[in-house]
């Protein structure tokens, strides 16, 4: 795993690791600590075969934060790290606050990758375009979660199933997980 940093935050350690340093940034705020966060070997393939910049934001070392102080915790890393737009997105209730986020600094995003999409009522930013990776086997965050997000801004969103995967499919099949985001992002 590349080195993990810290930026210290109203008296709260936020951990972050960065990869890369191509055109394409993505921030992906992960759910989990970032050592056991699934999302390692996809942010790896994405800073050193696609030639992004991403950077991992995991969540503080705290019982009870809400989604709305992650995002927050979000944008006090983001702007360490002078990036003015970038992709957001996570995994399972990473995601969630991805989607937090982007409603509150939809100025601050280019789109929103969302890998396995937890059933929250959390409207899309407007206009934003929305990448959604699911995997067919899913019971965590099946299949129905996505497809309904999808629906509410069907212009916009897109989504992609990976066969044969469960909830855990950002491990079981990084390489198909990246490509698709690889692919979608670096379209030109």
């Amino acid at each position: 795993m590349t080195e993990q940093s810290i930026l210290e935050r109203n008296g709260a350690a936020v951990p972050y690791v960065e990869e890369g340093s191509g055109p394409i940034s993505l921030v992906f705020i992960s759910g989990r600590p970032l050592d056991s966060d699934g999302l390692s070997a996809v942010s790896h393939y994405l800073a050193s075969e696609a030639g992004f910049h991403v950077t991992r934001i995991g969540p503080r070392n705290e019982a009870t934060v809400s989604a709305h102080e992650r995002a927050d915790d979000a944008l006090a890393v983001i702007d360490h790290l002078g990036l003015r737009h970038t992709w957001v997105g996570g995994y399972g209730s990473g995601g969630t606050v991805a989607r937090v986020f982007v409603a509150a600094h939809p100025e601050r995003a280019n789109g929103l990758v969302l890998l396995g999409v937890e059933d929250e009522q959390i409207p899309l930013a407007p206009v934003m375009p929305v990448v959604i990776v699911q995997g067919a086997d899913d019971v965590v965050t099946p299949t129905a979660n996505g497809e309904a997000l999808r629906a509410t801004a069907p212009e916009r969103a897109t989504i992609t199933t990976i066969n044969g995967a469960t909830h855990q499919f950002p491990m079981s099949h990084p390489i198909e997980t990246a490509v698709v985001i690889e692919e979608y992002l670096d379209w030109d």
